[in-house]
């Protein structure tokens, strides 16, 4: 027989909050979830994400593998 009471309490529907705003609804074992970062403010999924290359890895890297770099092509 398994334990009982020994499992958290599962909410159905979970608000999830950045800055303020609630920006999704999910399950989880909390009531309420505040983040800082999620997909919609992340540089990485909203494409405002630069590389920052100082010792010329990125082109090394595109020019072997004959690719052509974003500023190469403004």
């Amino acid at each position: 027989m398994p334990k009982k009471n020994i499992h958290p309490s599962w909410f159905e529907k979970t608000k999830v909050y950045c800055d303020g705003k609630e920006i999704m609804t999910i399950s989880s074992t909390k009531p309420e979830l505040h983040v800082d970062i999620w997909s919609g403010n992340h540089p990485f999924f909203t494409g405002s994400q630069k590389i920052i290359d100082t010792e010329g890895r990125v082109e090394r890297f595109l020019k072997k593998y004959n690719m052509e770099s974003e500023e190469s092509n403004k």
